[in-house]
């Protein structure tokens, strides 16, 4: 299918696609990403509230790939951003509660079904994002962007991980390079954009390993250490993400 022939939908206007949409979209995404909490407290209302930045992409009928953002109010200074993931989910649904008009899009999650990496429907979604926002008459769109290569080097801060690019001078990492090449740029890192804890247990289950000692594991998936302490029965995951800006 071509690109005209591709199909924008919104998860609200096609809700018979929902668990389409679940398992093309969240399978290929480590186990612990999907216990955060604060997708629990809060990713229902800002389905609610934001049902204008939740689009799939369809061919043929079919969920190829997807993404969602939320509007919250940002004055365009780096020092003001939220902490990331967990800071813009909480800022948008708790600004919108409050009635506070919001002025950027952020872009929280881009994917695209596995078996159709490769094809630029990840930048299509992010330009369907970027479009509505403009629609919206929202002035910025922002996102905290998940580095695809940073789970291969878990030590390496993401301060450091951000000033790594090719010799052509885009980034090493693909999904950050995707962002480039819309134009985006990169503001800063944001070292707890989303903060996931539970029990020695349950993190041995998401991580399929085991945990015998306290300290810090390397964890498929993880872009950063997983800290378990075995004698207060808790593990915690900060996960750094990049915020980008596009527009």
């Amino acid at each position: 299918m071509t690109e005209t022939e591709t199909e924008t939908v919104t998860a609200g206007e096609r809700p018979d696609l929902r668990e389409q949409a679940r398992a093309a979209l969240w399978g290929g995404w480590p186990e612990f990403i999907l216990h955060a909490p604060s997708s629990a407290e809060y990713r229902r209302r800002a389905l609610a509230y934001f049902p204008r930045f939740d689009v799939l992409l369809l061919d043929g009928g079919e969920v190829v790939a997807g993404g969602a953002g939320v509007a919250l109010c940002w004055d365009g200074e780096a020092g003001t951003l939220p902490d990331g993931y967990d800071g813009a989910m909480a800022a948008a649904v708790t600004g919108h509660e409050a009635r506070v008009v919001p002025d950027t899009l952020c872009v929280m999650v881009a994917a695209v079904r596995p078996d159709r990496l490769g094809g630029g429907l990840a930048a299509r979604v992010l330009t369907a994002l970027r479009d509505r926002a403009v629609e919206a008459g929202l002035r910025r769109v922002i996102a905290p962007v998940r580095p695809t290569l940073k789970a291969r080097y878990p030590l390496t801060a993401m301060e450091d991980f951000a000033g790594w690019t090719r010799s052509d001078g885009l980034h090493l990492d693909p999904w950050i390079r995707t962002h480039q090449r819309l134009g985006a740029t990169v503001i800063a890192p944001a070292p707890r954009s989303m903060v996931i804890t539970g029990t020695v247990a349950e993190w041995e289950a998401w991580a399929g390993m085991a945990f015998p000692r306290t300290g810090g594991y390397v964890v498929p998936g993880a872009l950063d250490l997983v800290e378990i302490d075995r004698e207060r029965d808790r593990g915690v995951y900060a996960e750094s993400n990049l915020w980008m800006r596009h527009l």
